[in-house]
């Protein structure tokens, strides 16, 4: 007999409420043939709330040992309680990448934007140096005598 862990449910409409099972996996989900019930599931309660998930974990074990498979549901309540490791994520097929001109179109605007970095922080190093070096004062002694020079001119 093939046995699964898995969530039966009750509780009213709008109102589910599941009980975590033993059963065999030929039983529907509410047939009432279950070989033990080995946690509750209230779905309604924050996630936060450590009544939301309740499980006796050594019935689990016991189950587990005895080649009992849990849903996906409730292997990942037991990977929540630490006692199976997460199932690896699997390796994505090329289906979920952009195309190979919208992957050039996103690298060729992403080097415009590094490009109009650098010209930025270029710019605004140029104009924290200009702004630093001393500056320096022209003399006033030589248009003073041209103006002496021009006026004199005038005057005769």
């Amino acid at each position: 007999m093939a046995t699964v862990i898995r969530l039966a449910r009750y509780g009213a409409k709008k109102r589910p409420y599941y009980h975590v099972v033993v059963t065999d996996s030929r039983n529907a989900r509410n047939s009432g043939a279950i070989l033990e019930t080995v946690g509750k599931y209230n779905p309604m309660l924050g996630k936060d709330d450590e009544k939301r998930v309740v499980l006796d974990i050594e019935k689990i074990k016991s189950w587990m040992s005895k080649g009992a498979k849990p849903s996906d549901r409730v292997y990942k309540f037991l990977v929540k309680a630490g006692l199976v490791s997460a199932k690896p994520i699997p390796n994505q097929t090329k289906k979920n990448q952009p195309s190979e001109k919208t992957q050039m179109k996103a690298k060729d605007k992403a080097d415009k934007l590094a490009k109009i970095a650098e010209e930025k922080a270029a710019a605004e190093a140029a104009a924290k140096a200009a702004a630093e070096a001393p500056v320096e004062q022209p003399t006033e002694e030589a248009p003073v005598a041209e103006e002496t020079a021009t006026t004199e001119a005038t005057a005769e």
